[in-house]
């Protein structure tokens, strides 16, 4: 097995199994430091098994790429695979029905991981398409995308989706729901753009009238197709916890089914957004759907089952789920003017 695929695999396993994030960094850190050798160094050290002079390697990880490099698959690596848990056993119908992910990150904003890693890794688990939804601008504490370094982003994806075709990465934004209801990104670009998802990232305390009309607002714009973690909840994790944002739900999901914006249910294990409760009610609304990771690293690519699960619970038809569609499908219902 290639040293640098075992590391990165384990980094992936480790992720999946939400892992602190120090201890997955240690591993994709030894992987990026073995491709960096040349093929002469790697053998010097294979033979020498001096991988821990190495700096940024030290016992464990030297462990997994001797392992590798001796043609076996590592222990640790074997072992984290058998201890895994399946994510979302009661979502299995739906899981399979899914085609892909319109709700992920790289490290070009917030993510930790680069463009090609993050895609390579959602065709191997079986999706047609992903969407790239790095963060707009306003947002600076991730690193969010100008104009400018979107429309670079969009190059680079271009040259990745001859490499991987069948694959395709949809282009997309995660793009900032102002105070007014705007998006924080050039209208035209959005529209250049295979999907939008819109979310709300700031003066998540506001009143309920006003945070109804600055969603509303950025839902019936045309170029909008997803409502991102619509309460803005957290329920667990480092970040600690945060209560839901108050808003007119009737009149939201009323919105996102006339402008044929869907309601994300966002499978973060720390948000759980929407709560079964709103989910429910957009069903019953006619919204559609989407089951996204919102994933920052491989390893949460994995996570949709956890969104499955929950949509399940509350009897979400396949059919209202737009990534259970064909690409063509998925592409003409987001062109469609709100």
């Amino acid at each position: 097995m290639d040293p640098i695929e075992a590391l990165r695999e384990v980094a992936f396993w480790l992720e999946r199994s939400r892992a602190e994030t120090h201890r997955v960094k240690a591993y994709r850190r030894a992987a990026d430091i073995v491709s960096d050798l040349t093929d002469a160094q790697r053998v010097l050290h294979a033979k020498a098994n001096t991988w821990t002079n190495l700096p940024g390697i030290g016992p464990k990880t030297a462990k997994v790429i001797s392992e590798a490099a001796a043609g076996g698959e590592p222990v640790y690596l074997t072992e984290l695979k058998n201890q895994a848990a399946e994510i979302g056993t009661g979502g299995r119908e739906l899981l399979a029905a899914l085609r892909g992910d319109l709700h992920t990150h790289s490290d070009w904003s917030d993510g930790g991981s680069p463009i090609e890693e993050m895609m390579r890794r959602a065709a191997t688990l079986g999706h047609e398409y992903c969407a790239l939804t790095d963060h707009s601008p306003r947002l600076t504490v991730a690193n969010g995308l100008s104009a400018e370094r979107l429309r670079r982003q969009l190059d680079i994806i271009a040259e990745l989706n001859a490499e991987l075709a069948p694959f395709r990465i949809l282009t997309g934004i995660e793009v900032d729901i102002l105070d007014d209801g705007g998006l924080d990104q050039d209208a035209d670009l959005l529209a250049e753009l295979d999907i939008v998802v819109a979310s709300v990232h700031s003066n998540l305390r506001a009143d309920s009238d006003t945070m109804t009309r600055r969603m509303v607002y950025a839902i019936a714009n045309p170029n909008v197709d997803v409502l991102g973690h619509c309460t803005g909840r957290l329920v667990e994790g480092g970040r600690g916890t945060r209560p839901e944002s108050k808003f007119n739900a009737e009149v939201v999901f009323e919105a996102c089914r006339r402008f044929g914006t869907a309601v994300e249910i966002n499978s973060r294990p720390e948000r759980r957004d929407p709560p079964r409760r709103l989910i429910e009610m957009a069903l019953e609304t006619g919204c559609h759907f989407s089951i996204d990771t919102d994933a920052h690293a491989p390893g949460q690519l994995d996570w949709q089952g956890y969104g499955c699960e929950r949509a399940e619970a509350c009897d979400v038809p396949a059919d209202r789920v737009i990534n259970t569609w064909a690409v063509d499908e998925l592409l003409d219902w987001t062109r469609q003017p709100g």
